[in-house]
């Protein structure tokens, strides 16, 4: 049951999350903001498939012990992926609040999410290993825990000065999905049954996507009339 119910979730999230970023990428015409939105909603379905296919493939078939390189090699993209999404998600901010300047910031961004793609290339991720070492699923997690802390900062503060309706949840979304995510990285290997947690994770991004592609609408039927 267990894996019919995640299998039919993957697909419909997959299916769902990628449509809507080719539909933003396609019909947002000169609006970079929308057009980042579309290519960061792509993106998080196409990084997360190369993750959740193989997990369907092997929950349905001989388990996920047994197909522990195909799920290795889907973490190890995915985990490229998730931080080239909070890469765009961060020129998002800066489109849409019009931020000029803070060359600091950018770097900081920049070098932290080289750091993170970096340290996943180690091979002392084991990602072909089913019992990979927990420790180095913490470093290579700690650049890009300090990345999302300042993502949820920046958007905090400008949706407060700008009273921004539409996004006033966008940094609880980014907490939820580190929130989520953390404990995954931390305990899933000695207790199974946290991986469960990564489907509020992948709620916590689809709310992320859903927020941009609200806007998206709302322009578009403006627009219209």
């Amino acid at each position: 049951m267990q894996a019919i119910m995640e299998t039919l979730f993957d697909a419909v999230y997959l299916i769902g999350v990628i449509a809507v970023g080719i539909v933003m990428m396609r019909k947002s015409g000169d609006n970079k903001q929308f057009k980042l939105f579309g290519l960061m909603a792509a993106l998080l379905g196409a990084g997360d498939a190369f993750h959740l296919i193989p997990r369907s493939y092997a929950l349905l078939t001989t388990g996920l012990e047994a197909n522990a390189a195909a799920l290795g090699i889907g973490k190890f993209i995915t985990s490229i992926t998730m931080t080239i999404f909070y890469v765009i998600l961060y020129h998002i901010w800066r489109q849409r609040y019009h931020i000029k300047g803070r060359i600091g910031l950018t770097f900081s961004i920049y070098a932290l999410s080289i750091i993170r793609i970096a340290l996943c290339f180690f091979p002392q991720n084991e990602w072909l290993n089913y019992n990979a070492p927990v420790s180095w699923g913490v470093y290579r997690n700690i650049p890009f825990a300090i990345m999302g802390i300042i993502i949820i900062w920046i958007f905090y503060s400008e949706v407060k000065k700008h009273a921004d309706k539409n996004f006033k949840f966008m940094w609880l979304a980014i907490v939820l999905s580190f929130a989520l995510y953390m404990p995954v990285v931390l305990w899933a290997t000695t207790i199974r049954w946290i991986g469960i947690l990564m489907i509020p994770k992948t709620l916590a991004y689809v709310w992320i996507v859903v927020m941009g592609y609200k806007e998206f609408r709302n322009d578009t039927q403006k627009a219209i009339s």
